[in-house]
């Protein structure tokens, strides 16, 4: 996937390495909430181990959108999808999804699980419009590992 071709004045690639720093600054701007990952270290340990998983877009070389895509050969997680407020409603989102979904398909996965903010009530509308829906007799679990 590492170059896709340009869609509606924006590309649609896989991150690297170099790429790190402004993930975390977009991050910043663009995303609902934080994560205990959200450092140089989260972000380049994830490149590191599965580089297709962070999908990057970019419009005249501005990092404008993100989905981390991972797969764990069971599961087909997402996590991140975020567009720039000055670039949302061009059908980014949607860019980032399709190609998370392609990717998701090529490697054998069956469904896509969504990591929505409760609050995110802008995030869960476009999960909703993009198909997704919330199955209410799930919960998220967690325990920090450090």
């Amino acid at each position: 996937m590492n170059q896709l071709p340009i869609t509606h004045r924006f590309a649609i690639r896989a991150a690297t390495p170099d790429d790190a720093v402004d993930v975390l600054a977009f991050w910043r701007e663009a995303a609902e909430g934080a994560s205990i990952t959200d450092d140089l270290d989260g972000v380049t340990r994830l490149i590191a181990r599965d580089p297709e998983a962070l999908i990057l877009a970019e419009s005249d070389g501005t990092l404008v959108g993100s989905v981390v895509a991972g797969y764990d050969g069971w599961r087909c997680s997402l996590y991140r999808l975020a567009v720039l407020p000055a670039h949302r409603r061009q059908g980014i989102a949607t860019a980032l999804l399709d190609a998370a979904e392609r990717r998701f398909r090529a490697l054998g996965g069956r469904r896509g699980d969504a990591m929505v903010l409760e609050a995110n009530e802008r995030g869960r509308r476009a999960w909703a419009a993009a198909g997704y829906h919330r199955e209410d007799q799930w919960r998220r679990w967690v325990k920090p590992l450090d």
